[in-house]
C-alpha cells in the first residue's frame, strides 16, 4: 500500500509541478523545440475533455472529472490486495485524473504543454496527468487480457471455466 500511495503522490507532485513550471516560465500559445520539431513545449489551456474534446461546460468537465475519480477509487477499494497490476494501474489512472482534476478546479481548465508528432501529423498536447492515465488505462488493457482463460484451456475441456459438464464425462 505504501508503494501506490508514493506512486499516487508522485503522479499528483509531478504533474502539478510541470504545469505550474510552463505556466510561471511560458507565456501562453507559445512553444520551445526540445528535440526539434518532434517534441515541443507549448503551453495550452484545454477546457474540453481529452485530446481537446469539448461537448459541454467547463461545469459538466468538473462534475465528470469528480465522477470518474469516485468510479476509479471504488474500483481500486473493491480489487483483493493479491490484484498487484490492478491496483497499481488504477492508481496511475486516479493520480492523473486528480492531477487533471485539480486543474478544473482551480481554473476552470486544464494546462497541456506536450506535443509530439512529425510535421503536421500532431498528437493533441498533453500533461502528466494524461501520461498516467494513458499508461493506467493500457496496464488495465493489458491486465485483463492476461486475465482470460486461455484458448487451448477452452479447448481442451469444452467450456471456458475449466468445468465438466455430465455430458462430456467419458461413459
Amino acid at each position: 500500500m505504501i508503494l501506490l500511495t508514493v506512486t499516487f503522490v508522485v503522479v499528483v507532485l509531478l504533474d502539478q509541478g510541470t504545469k505550474y513550471l510552463v505556466q510561471d516560465a511560458m507565456p501562453l500559445y507559445t512553444s520551445i523545440p526540445i528535440v526539434g520539431e518532434y517534441i515541443k513545449l507549448t503551453h495550452i489551456r484545454n477546457p474540453g475533455a481529452a485530446f481537446g474534446i469539448s461537448v459541454g461546460s467547463p461545469a459538466l468537465f468538473l462534475v465528470l472529472s469528480m465522477l470518474a475519480c469516485g468510479v476509479v477509487a471504488y474500483y481500486f477499494k473493491t480489487l483483493p490486495v493479491s490484484e498487484r497490476w490492478g491496483r497499481f494501474s488504477l492508481t496511475l489512472v486516479l493520480g492523473g485524473a486528480v492531477g487533471n482534476l485539480i486543474d478544473r478546479i482551480r481554473f476552470g481548465e486544464v494546462t497541456d504543454f506536450i506535443e509530439v508528432g512529425i510535421d503536421a501529423y500532431r498528437w493533441p498536447v498533453f500533461n502528466v496527468a494524461d501520461m498516467a492515465v494513458t499508461i493506467g488505462v493500457v496496464f488495465l488493457f493489458i491486465r485483463l487480457y492476461h486475465a482470460r482463460p486461455s484458448a487451448s484451456l477452452e479447448q481442451n475441456t469444452g467450456t471456458s471455466h475449466g468445468t465438466v459438464h455430465r455430458e462430456d464425462r467419458p461413459a
